[in-house]
């Protein structure tokens, strides 16, 4: 069953919603914590799924390269995982980076196979040295990353 998600880009006023949603993620080590204050100054980048007018998703584009954008922060309350809102909040940030031209988009992740039932396919993380040198060298996980990177191609 798909639940009635609509994907809109995130205003300030979501940003409080936000923390909370990546908090939970990041208490469990499975996301990078961000504060209120990051995230209003990085609104621009996110975006969020709702349901009945409740944030109940999200999900940022991240731009590492002239060709290269990450997927980051993508998280589903609970209650909401399995009813397809993922998968919306990556095809809206997939149609963010056409709109931009980027011709590949990457993340580092735990879920795999959400990833690629979504069209991405596991790569080498070294070569998004982009990646490495932006946000892998503040991250305590530097030397044992257990993430693995998938990567989509678009046309």
């Amino acid at each position: 069953m798909q639940a009635q998600a609509v994907c809109r880009k995130a205003t300030i006023e979501d940003a409080g919603t936000l923390a909370d949603l990546i908090a939970g993620y990041a208490q469990k080590g499975i996301m990078l914590p961000r504060s209120k204050e990051v995230l209003q100054r990085q609104i621009d980048t996110f975006i969020v799924a709702e349901v009945d007018g409740e944030v109940v998703g999200c999900g940022s584009l991240c731009k590492l390269g002239t060709d290269l954008v990450e997927i980051r922060s993508l998280g589903i309350s609970e209650g909401y995982k399995g009813l397809g809102i993922g998968s919306k909040l990556v095809d809206f940030l997939i149609e963010e980076a056409r709109n931009q031209h980027i011709t590949k988009v990457m993340a580092l992740t735990y879920e795999v196979t959400f990833f690629q039932k979504n069209g991405f396919k596991i790569v080498d993380k070294e070569i998004f040295p982009e990646k490495v040198w932006k946000d892998c060298v503040h991250c305590a996980k530097q030397h044992a990353c257990d993430e693995i990177a998938v990567l989509k191609m678009l046309n």
